[in-house]
C-alpha cells in the first residue's frame, strides 16, 4: 500500500532533523508542510532529503493537513497518515495504524487512553466533554478524540482532499463515524514535547478550540 506520512510543522526546527530520518528509516514517503514558521524551519527543510512545502501564510493545523491530503490524493497514494512535527508521535507506531487500513478500516486513530486512564487535568476534562458529545451524535464511544496521530484509506483520503471542512480532529472523527466509514482506535504511547511551539500554547486558543469543536459536533453536523 503506497502511503504518505504528512508532517505538519510550525517552529519545529529542533525536532525535524531527528524525526524525519526516523520515519524514513522505516521506508515511508514523507511530506513536511511548514506552516509559515518564524524559526529556521524553512532553511532547514531546504537542506533535508524530504519532500516539503513552505507556506507563505499561516493557515493553521486543519488547513495544513488538508493540503497534505490533497497532495497525497493527487500523487496517487492509497493511504495517508498524520505525524506531528513536534516529535510526540513515535514513528514506530506508523505500521500498526497502516496495518489496520490494510485490514479494511477507513480511519484509524492512535489513542493514548485505550488502555490507560485519563488524568484529571483541564485538558482531559475537555477531552471527556468531546467524547461525550461524539457519543451523543454517533452512539460510538471513543477514547482520544484530540489525537492527531491518524491514518486514512483511499476513499476517505479522496473525500477529505476534496470536501474537508472540519475544525480539527474531533470534528473530523464525528464526520467519519456518522457517514459510515469504518473506524477504530489502537493503543499508542506518545512522547512529551521537548521544544518548539504548540498550536495551542495559548490557553485562550485551547478554550476556543474546545468550544468550536463542541458547537460543530453538537449543532452543525446534521
Amino acid at each position: 500500500m503506497k502511503t504518505l506520512i504528512i508532517v505538519p510543522a510550525y517552529n519545529e526546527s529542533a525536532t525535524l532533523p531527528t524525526l524525519i530520518p526516523k520515519i524514513q528509516a522505516y521506508g515511508w514517503d514523507t511530506l513536511v508542510i511548514n506552516d509559515c514558521s518564524t524559526d529556521n524551519t524553512e532553511e532547514l527543510l531546504l537542506n533535508m532529503d524530504t519532500a516539503h512545502l513552505n507556506l507563505v501564510n499561516n493557515v493553521g493545523l486543519a488547513g495544513v493537513t488538508q493540503m497534505g491530503f490533497m497532495y497525497a490524493a493527487e500523487h496517487g497514494y492509497d493511504a495517508a497518515m498524520v505525524v506531528d512535527g513536534d516529535g510526540q508521535h513515535p514513528p514506530v507506531y506508523i505500521k500498526s495504524l497502516i496495518d489496520k487500513i490494510e485490514e479494511g478500516y477507513d480511519y484509524v486513530v492512535g489513542s493514548r487512553f485505550l488502555t490507560e486512564k485519563k488524568p484529571f487535568t483541564m485538558r482531559m476534562i475537555g477531552s471527556r466533554l468531546l467524547c461525550s458529545a461524539i457519543y451523543q451524535k454517533t452512539h460510538v464511544r471513543v477514547t482520544d478524540p484530540t489525537s492527531g496521530m491518524r491514518a486514512m484509506g483511499h476513499d476517505l483520503l479522496a473525500e477529505f482532499a476534496e470536501n474537508m471542512n472540519f475544525i480539527a480532529e474531533p470534528d473530523a472523527l464525528t464526520y467519519v463515524i456518522r457517514h459510515g466509514y469504518r473506524f477504530t482506535e489502537i493503543p499508542v504511547q506518545m512522547e512529551e514535547r521537548k521544544s518548539g511551539t504548540s498550536y495551542f500554547h495559548n490557553p485562550l486558543k485551547s478554550a476556543g478550540f474546545m468550544f468550536r469543536n463542541l458547537i460543530s459536533i453538537l449543532f452543525l453536523q446534521w
